[in-house]
């Protein structure tokens, strides 16, 4: 199925879907690797993982109800930074799943994780690939990020971010750096 068919399946079955529980609930999406989907070894292209994140992502916004705020302040989703972790290859017409939530935040961004889930030969779940995303809401008008906190509101969560883990440290510290270079 050609992304925008995923896009477009992915808005259409959302409103039918259960509500996603803020900040912390977890989207999971059912897909298949198609032919388009592959790279020259016939396995799923890694550029193809990080572009079906983004479905993750737009699941959460669409099913923890902050694509009200998004629609209503002309919010833009924007990603600073990921990182992937390959552990198994997907293969033509292999089903699979994306589990995507989000892990905490910072300032303006979030920290989320996409896990990408298909069936061992034990009937197990396999981890396929792990992807950590940073990323934010952009507020075109004001020309800046919107602030995390604010957003976690938005959907019905007064709390703190939980505590970043040394993992997590060392994601960010990764794209600050980056960001500095």
């Amino acid at each position: 199925m050609n992304l925008w068919l995923r896009v477009l399946w992915l808005l259409v079955t959302a409103p039918f879907r259960p509500r996603i529980p803020a900040p912390f609930g977890l989207s999971v999406l059912p897909f298949r690797v198609w032919p388009h989907d592959l790279d020259t070894n016939l396995h799923m292209n890694n550029g193809r993982y990080l572009t079906i994140a983004d479905l993750g992502r737009t699941d959460l916004l669409l099913r923890m109800g902050l694509v009200k705020l998004v629609l209503k302040e002309g919010l833009q989703p924007m990603l600073s930074g990921s990182a992937i972790r390959y552990r198994r290859e997907l293969k033509p017409f292999q089903a699979f799943r994306v589990e995507s939530c989000i892990l905490g935040w910072r300032g303006t961004s979030f920290i989320m994780q996409h896990r990408f889930v298909v069936k061992g030969k034990d009937g197990q779940d396999q981890t396929a690939a792990l992807a950590l995303v940073r990323g934010g809401l952009y507020d075109k008008k004001a020309r800046m990020f919107v602030g995390a906190q604010r957003l976690a509101r938005a959907v019905g969560y007064e709390g703190d971010s939980p505590e970043i883990t040394p993992d997590l440290e060392a994601f960010l510290a990764v794209e600050d750096g980056l960001r500095r270079r």
